[in-house]
């Protein structure tokens, strides 16, 4: 983590725009806006823009993504200009909780891989390249959405690690643990050779 500079009030402040910011639930919005119908009802049931693609709009799912990362990446720069780095990383860690577990739709989100994204590359913008990199490459290698996920957020610890942002070690560990939470039934289909693909026309799954 990085250095205390924020007093309890503030860090609970940011945590709490981090949660409320977080759990704005971007694809039932734009689904509902969009005349998509209802995404529990449709694949996975998630809410995230790889549920939302399964709808056939492109256009839904890319604003979806944009908006899920965004969700991250803002609560990250506001606290960090109107509060410090640790207020900014107590933001991030609640966003994301509130993308996954969003009050309004009785704590049922989605799996948080875009607001991950958009908070990596809002806290470091070379580390959330990285994590770009690592997801892109085991996509194309694997065609697992889900795979590519859990080794994005397996290696960013590590690389976090070898590199002189270490105040970022904690806050991507953590980060990591709660995508592999959420990922439990893919990790189980990918166990047993049924997980859908990127692609595929029938999806069970959802990153």
């Amino acid at each position: 983590m990085p250095p205390a500079e924020s007093i309890t009030s503030v860090l609970v402040l940011w945590g709490v725009i981090g949660y409320l910011l977080g759990s704005i639930p971007s694809g039932m919005i734009l689904a509902k806006v969009m005349n998509l119908g209802n995404l529990r009802e449709i694949g996975s049931g998630n809410i995230g823009a790889t549920n939302v693609l399964r709808t056939g709009n492109k256009k839904a799912a890319a604003l979806t993504l944009l908006f899920d990362a965004a969700k991250g990446a803002i609560v990250v720069l506001a606290a960090r200009l109107l509060a410090a780095e640790d207020a900014a990383q107590v933001g991030a860690l609640m966003a994301f909780l509130g993308h996954c577990f969003p009050v309004w739709l009785r704590f049922r989100g989605g799996k948080g891989v875009a607001t991950y994204f958009g908070i990596l590359l809002a806290v470091s913008w070379p580390m959330g390249l990285a994590a770009c990199v690592i997801w892109l490459v085991t996509a194309a290698v694997s065609r697992y959405s889900s795979l590519a996920a859990l080794l994005t957020a397996g290696w960013m610890p590590v690389v976090v690690g070898f590199t002189d942002r270490g105040e970022m070690f904690v806050l991507t560990a953590t980060l990591c643990l709660l995508v592999y939470a959420r990922h439990i039934s893919n990790i189980q289909r990918l166990r047993k050779g049924n997980e859908t693909k990127i692609g595929a026309k029938k999806a069970e799954s959802e990153a």
